[in-house]
């Protein structure tokens, strides 16, 4: 569908016009996230205009008959289509490289959407057993009441994988680097597995952001993202993303016109004034994570560091290959057994004074959070053993402060909790 054609002015005012930069082909990628997609009214506003309009009004009875009798020829109601939203979408979509993206009012809305729009009853899933705990809720509790099958693989198991997708299969989903502890998934491995099993391949690249990792170029058909975290960057709204292509992107339109996890359009604004800096603070965040993450290694405190960027990470080589940095995000084990670990990764976290103390992530503010008592609070003790998720486990969100400054804070903070 093409809904990029402008509608009919009922009165004098503007209609919003074509894309005005619908051809960003040479464009680098950093100016494709500032101009890809611009949709300009005729006031010729610099910023992206902000459409906030449920409906869309037709000069005639006949005009509305021929818009609904070719649908995707103008925008009709803004749980389908929206000139804000379509901004977003479209420019989002150019820097992925994939054909369509769709944008939904949460990162769990574009889970949930891309799940269930591709497989039914009768159905087999092989997810990563490394996901976060609302996507490891679909996938494990909530897509059998629909009759679909789920098997969990560890995340770094390639013979795992191997036996989990020998037989047919509807989908793979999975995340990468995964929430909490930073593992990472060999995607063309995977996917070359995946297809040869008849399956989709979903990927959560919300850690990765869009900046360092590229799971088109492996051959994933679907990839999610919470628009919350790096592409907002600054914690100011929800927001989510489906990107695809070709039949799925087809079927996905029609179930997302459907069952309505539409986008706000403030929202939609918001995040493309999100895009627009996303690569120069995601790359921020990386050299303040490396440095962080090289800090926490060689104090006496801290047990381990899982931070793709370091040498020391099991999948060190891998990440190199697969990404274009380390990432945003640093978890690091406390030193200690058992409650009184959990103890003191209280007493650290109650310490910090410039980190807060949250359980999002991507904010130019450096965030942490407690994994086992808030993001994985649900998981079993056997569950978070398995995704090596510990009491003395913490995951830091690296914001744009002064790397400096966030190892200060840090040391003085493990220095006084332990």
């Amino acid at each position: 569908m093409d809904d990029t054609s402008p509608n009919t002015p009922a009165s004098g005012a503007p209609a919003p016009r074509p894309a005005d930069t619908a051809g960003p082909d040479g464009w680098h990628p950093r100016t494709t996230l500032i101009h890809a997609g611009t949709r300009r009214s005729g006031f010729e506003e610099t910023s992206e205009a902000l459409f906030m309009t449920s409906g869309y009004v037709y000069g005639s009875a006949e005009a509305a008959e021929h818009a609904f009798a070719n649908d995707g020829s103008r925008f009709v109601y803004s749980r389908f289509r929206n000139p804000t939203v379509a901004m977003f979408e479209d420019r989002l979509a150019a820097y992925e490289g994939y054909g369509r993206c769709f944008a939904t009012a949460s990162g769990m809305a574009a889970v949930f959407a891309a799940v269930m729009a591709l497989v039914g009853a009768g159905g087999r899933i092989v997810a990563s057993r490394a996901l976060f705990g609302s996507c490891l809720y679909i996938v494990k509790d909530l897509a059998p009441r629909y009759g679909i099958t789920t098997e969990l693989v560890d995340a770094t198991d390639r013979a795992g994988w191997e036996r989990a997708l020998a037989r047919p299969a509807d989908l793979v989903f999975l995340e990468t680097p995964s929430n909490p502890c930073l593992e990472v998934v060999d995607l063309a491995h995977v996917t070359a597995l995946a297809h040869a099993a008849g399956a989709k391949v979903i990927v959560d690249n919300v850690f990765a952001t869009p900046v360092l990792q590229k799971p088109r170029a492996f051959g994933v058909d679907v990839v999610v993202y919470s628009a919350t975290k790096h592409i907002d960057g600054q914690g100011r709204c929800l927001g989510g993303a489906i990107l695809c292509d070709g039949e799925v992107a087809a079927t996905l339109a029609v179930f997302l016109r459907h069952t309505g996890p539409a986008m706000s359009p403030f929202n939609a604004w918001v995040l493309l004034k999100g895009l627009e800096t996303l690569e120069l603070r995601v790359r921020a965040q990386c050299e303040g994570a490396l440095a962080v993450a090289r800090f926490l290694e060689g104090h006496p405190a801290v047990a381990r560091v899982a931070y793709p960027g370091l040498p020391s990470h099991p999948q060190h080589d891998l990440a190199a290959r697969q990404m274009a940095g380390g990432g945003p995000l640093v978890a690091f084990d406390l030193r200690g057994d058992g409650e009184e670990t959990k103890a003191r990764a209280f007493r650290t976290m109650n310490a910090l004074g410039l980190i807060l103390i949250s359980n999002n992530l991507g904010d130019a503010k450096s965030l942490i959070t407690h994994p086992a008592t808030t993001t994985h609070q649900r998981l079993s003790a056997e569950e978070k053993a398995e995704l090596g998720i510990s009491p003395g486990t913490l995951r830091l969100s690296v914001g744009l402060e002064d790397p400096a400054d966030l190892i200060a804070d840090l040391r003085r903070a493990l220095d006084a909790a332990h």
